[in-house]
């Protein structure tokens, strides 16, 4: 096949269809040339990370045991056992969030809308435990979060301020790792996310701050354990204002959006001009002045590191602040394009 036909998908990085294309090709007799088939595996695994499909991510790694962006794969990865060695996102969160805002970018580059919402609200799910990965070395970790929570901590204690579900979660956590795969993956899929609201509780603790100095977002707790009372106050009130945006964000316009456009639905998919009005609805909310003057989005101590033309302007600031360091969007998903267009099959 002509390769000035097949260039446009890998510009516009459309890497199911180049894929598609490509599998055609091969399966129809018109071409058996390793090139094509390589480029058709590599284009089929670009697509695959585009849709984050991060439990299958160790998977593509293994088939490309020689590329370049493998480690970058493997860092933004869900361990698919409970005592791999190799901790990926649980290990740290930067890599994978790295890798979301590249999505978000590309899918606003392909004009998908509602990709765009369902990416936003992935990235989300873990802004909490985000912040808190500078606090605990890692991202949330089971295999190693016995060692950094204790005393009330996923127990019955009445004086916990955790919900019945959030202590539910936190005894998962506490045991994820501890038993066989399948009770891992049920905890990876149905609490592992739900373990930022619980860690949320305990960043947003009394004697970090007073009623009223900053935006209420929730359940707080008026009896901290010593554990969640690491370092200084001014660390526990870095720690606080972090987590207090990342539930902003969690209960934003723009994430609303996501629960109005239903997967399988004729109606309310998200159009450009909705996102864009969502997104400056939350960016308001985000950099609101707070009472006690001490936003970190506002005061600007962290920067973001976006590419030019960012799809939501600030995003990768938000990111940044909330983590405590500089985060962009990564190039993982562009790193694999960039190998298919070194081979000859679409050069």
């Amino acid at each position: 096949m002509d390769a000035a036909i097949l260039r446009p998908l890998l510009q516009g990085h459309w890497y199911d269809a180049l894929a598609a294309v490509l599998d055609a090709e091969i399966t129809g007799g018109h071409t058996a040339q390793p090139a094509a088939v390589r480029a058709r595996d590599l284009a089929a695994a670009a697509a695959r990370i585009l849709d984050l499909d991060a439990e299958d991510f160790a998977a593509i790694a293994g088939a490309f045991p020689d590329a370049g962006w493998r480690e970058g794969l493997l860092a933004a990865s869900f361990p698919a056992d409970p005592r791999d060695p190799v901790r990926g996102a649980l290990g740290s969160l930067v890599g994978l969030y790295e890798l979301m805002l590249e999505v978000v970018d590309l899918r606003a580059a392909r004009r998908e809308p509602l990709q765009v919402v369902v990416t936003a609200h992935l990235i989300g799910e873990y802004l909490p435990q985000l912040a808190w990965e500078s606090t605990l070395g890692h991202g949330g970790d089971p295999l190693r979060l016995g060692e950094d929570v204790g005393e009330r901590w996923g127990s019955d204690d009445p004086t916990c301020a955790h919900s019945g579900a959030q202590r539910t979660t936190a005894r998962r956590a506490l045991n994820a790792c501890s038993g066989d795969r399948a009770g891992y993956r049920a905890y990876l899929d149905r609490f592992h996310s739900r373990q930022g609201s619980a860690l949320a509780v305990c960043a947003l603790h009394h004697e970090a701050t007073r009623p009223g100095e900053r935006p209420d977002v929730g359940e707080t707790c008026p009896l901290p354990c010593a554990w969640a009372r690491r370092g200084t106050r001014e660390d526990q009130r870095d720690l606080d204002a972090r987590v207090r945006l990342a539930l902003i964000y969690q209960e934003s316009p723009l994430v609303a959006l996501r629960h109005h456009a239903p997967v399988g639905h004729f109606f309310g998919v998200p159009s450009t001009a909705e996102i864009s009005d969502a997104w400056l609805a939350t960016w308001s909310r985000l950099s609101a002045p707070w009472p006690d003057g001490e936003n970190p989005l506002v005061r600007g101590v962290v920067r973001g590191r976006p590419e030019p033309g960012e799809a939501l302007p600030g995003l990768s600031t938000l990111v940044s602040v909330v983590a405590g360091r500089p985060i962009g969007p990564g190039r993982l998903v562009r790193a694999v394009g960039d190998a298919i267009a070194q081979g000859k099959e679409v050069a």
